[in-house]
């Protein structure tokens, strides 16, 4: 699967982002199969785990058959000497096999727990991979539900229904041969038990498997609607929504529990008729086994070993179902995480890298569409050329395609035709990260993370090859007017919150524009990022910004006309394309449609004179 299929596996032309539950995805074996690199290097776990296994159920057989020689032996004969050191026997068989089960229990934990660190790890790392085309189509609750619930189900898989679905059907098959060789006509009862099972396996897998599938997308829109509700509390309080998007997660809520009842129902119908089977089986043992004690065909022990080898199956055969469940929920788990592995980012790395970067940023007949997109090009022959140290502004029409453009510059998208270039090196030859380390980026709606002011700010810097200074922390926040951020309770080390929401719009700005400074990018982008500021604050900053944007190239988006004063000229971008580019003053007196763009700001007429 490849970003460029709009549509992912199992979900509906009608809601891509929905669960289909006519149109499953492929969900069996070789998902989990698919997965096994992350066993290898547990293989000599995985061999401890199979021995310790196989030696556990030698054990548990021989347990019955020394019972078995105990009874038809001293018992019988009335002999006490040999009670004792078998009795002990017995004794040190049940040790051992309880030790074997501990050891293969503390080797088990510590091998899965690693595979499913490795998993969640390798998980995380894709998706921080994957492009923004890619992000833009999924909902962050099926992320998140994949990160977690899925990686948690085939954690549980591994660590107790991968190995016991093999010891289970290995016991069964061993004990029912140890049965039909001490009394064929029983063991063959046995034996016959194993048709009706696997019949009603069979069955419940292709039925489990859409329902687990069905319920587990619906947990994943579950905690979209979840994280979404959290993240816009301020805006549903504000309109006094919460009633409405309380109905909207109760609908959502109750739809999963209704998926979730039908996986209930199936699952208690399975396992009711796993527990009748071989319980059924027993009375039909007993039965038969006492008239064959009484004909002579039996002795007491072999009876008594017989029923205690029987007995020992019960717990494998009604554990079948929750072990079978198990496997269908991880199997469908790894086919949801694969929908991410299998994405492959259309923003494919280079290799090349600019030594001494001067910052002299090209766009040449650059085409921009959005992919999968079907309508025309956001940007069409865009061509724009900004010298080293340049600023430029970016003047256009709401939908004219600025922020589309400023989005080309870091390659969160790459162009359709033509190209961009930095020192005449296209960007799609450059190495990502090393172009993400020329380029810093303050947007309109700043995103800050649930850490401190420090660690927001300093973001942009590796600390290990370029760690921040205080010095250079303080002249960006100086730079961006952030200097509140020393006045939070414990400083640069208080926690801002998730989304920065204890900070108004235009702190979290200044924090996000301090944050772009402190980089000292080779190329600066600024997508309105001083549009929630009010008037003086903004004076302040452009004065500041005038200071740094001496020393690198600068991209403005711009609506007022004193963020257009930064610049050394400015481009006009009309209908996705530079219709023209010239100095401010220059471009109101010949150019119409660009004093009509900022006709409305009350400053212009202060810049003109």
């Amino acid at each position: 699967m490849t970003t460029s299929t709009p549509q992912l596996p199992g979900r509906s032309e009608r809601d891509p982002l929905g669960p289909d539950p006519d149109n499953p995805p492929p969900a069996g074996v070789h998902s989990l199969w698919r997965l096994r690199s992350y066993l290898r290097p547990h293989r000599v776990a995985l061999v401890i785990m199979v021995t310790t296994a196989l030696a556990g159920i030698g054990v548990a057989i021989a347990i019955p058959l020394v019972i078995k020689a105990l009874i038809d032996g001293p018992i019988t004969d009335g002999e006490v000497d040999p009670v004792l050191p078998l009795g002990l026997l017995v004794l040190a068989l049940g040790v051992l096999e309880a030790f074997l089960t501990w050891w293969r229990r503390w080797i088990q934990s510590n091998a899965v727990l690693n595979v499913e660190t490795a998993m969640r790890r390798d998980l995380y790392a894709h998706l921080q991979a994957l492009p923004m085309s890619f992000h833009s189509r999924w909902q962050s609750g099926q992320l998140l539900s994949r990160a977690t619930t899925d990686l948690s189900s085939i954690r549980r898989f591994f660590g107790f229904a991968m190995l016991f679905l093999f010891i289970n059907i290995l016991q069964v098959t061993a004990v029912t041969g140890v049965l039909l060789a001490m009394y064929w006509p029983l063991g063959l009862v046995v034996a016959c038990t194993a048709a009706p099972i696997v019949w009603l396996s069979m069955r419940f897998e292709k039925e489990y498997v859409v329902v687990s599938r069905r319920v587990q997308d619906e947990q994943g829109d579950l905690a979209t609607r979840a994280e979404e509700a959290a993240v816009a509390i301020r805006v549903i309080k504000s309109f006094g929504r919460s009633r409405f998007v309380s109905d909207q997660y109760e609908t959502a809520a109750r739809q999963l529990h209704a998926t979730s009842m039908d996986k209930v129902r199936l699952s208690a119908r399975f396992w009711t008729f796993l527990e009748v089977i071989p319980n059924c089986a027993v009375v039909v043992v007993l039965l038969f086994g006492a008239i064959g004690v009484g004909r002579g065909a039996l002795t007491p022990g072999e009876l008594v070993a017989f029923i205690t080898l029987m007995l020992s199956l019960v717990w494998p055969v009604s554990s079948l179902g929750i072990i079978l469940a198990m496997a269908q929920e991880a199997m469908t788990s790894a086919a949801r995480i694969l929908e991410i592995f299998d994405t492959e980012s259309d923003i494919v790395s280079g290799t090349r890298t600019i030594d001494e970067p001067r910052g002299h940023l090209r766009f040449e007949h650059v085409d921009f569409a959005y992919p999968g997109a079907l309508d025309e090009p956001v940007l069409r022959d865009l061509n724009l050329d900004i010298q080293p140290g340049e600023t430029v502004a970016v003047v256009g029409a709401t939908g004219s395609g600025k922020s589309s453009l400023t989005a080309l510059v870091p390659r969160l998208f790459d162009v359709t035709a033509g190209a961009v270039t930095i020192d005449g090196v296209d960007l799609r030859d450059l190495d990502v990260a090393h172009l993400r380390q020329l380029v810093a980026t303050a947007f309109d709606d700043p995103t800050l993370f649930s850490m401190s002011a420090r660690e927001n700010l300093t973001l942009g810097r590796d600390p290990e090859t370029n760690p921040a200074s205080d010095a250079e922390i303080q002249e960006a926040l100086d730079v961006a007017q952030a200097g509140f951020a020393r006045d939070l309770p414990w400083g640069l080390d208080t926690r801002i919150g998730e989304q920065g929401m204890a900070l108004s719009g235009g702190q979290r700005q200044r924090l996000a524009l301090a944050r772009a400074v402190l980089s000292r990018p080779a190329v600066l982008v600024l997508d309105d990022t001083l549009s929630a500021l009010d008037v003086h604050t903004e004076a302040l900053v452009e004065e500041a910004l005038r200071r740094v944007l001496v020393d690198t190239t600068g991209i403005i988006v711009a609506h007022r006309a004193s963020t257009v004063m930064l610049a050394d000229r400015v481009a006009l971008l009309q209908d996705g394309t530079i219709t023209h580019v010239g100095e401010h003053r220059e471009l109101l007196a010949t150019v119409p449609a660009y004093r009509e763009l900022l006709a409305a700001d009350p400053s212009l007429e202060e810049a003109v004179s």
